[in-house]
């Protein structure tokens, strides 16, 4: 499986993220590598992985809320296959 470099701009949902503990989801333009089978697998895995990351740490209703804004709030600026 091929590896992509996807830059996310989180800028919309940065100060909600503050509280959690999100190793390389912090700063509001941000590079995530993942290892998938499609360039849409990609962006699916790194949401999902952020989304996972906010769950486990507190699974309270206002955490539930952000994952669900999060489809709406994150844009993907580039996929890049390396």
């Amino acid at each position: 499986m091929p590896n992509y470099r996807i830059s996310l701009d989180l800028v919309d949902i940065q100060l909600q993220l503050i509280p959690y503990d999100l190793r390389e989801y912090r700063a509001a333009f941000t590079t995530i590598f993942i290892e998938a089978a499609s360039a849409d697998d990609a962006c699916y895995t790194a949401i999902k992985r952020l989304k996972e990351m906010l769950m486990n740490q507190d699974d309270s209703i206002e955490t539930r809320v952000l994952c669900r804004d999060i489809s709406e709030l994150i844009r993907v600026d580039k996929v890049e296959q390396l």
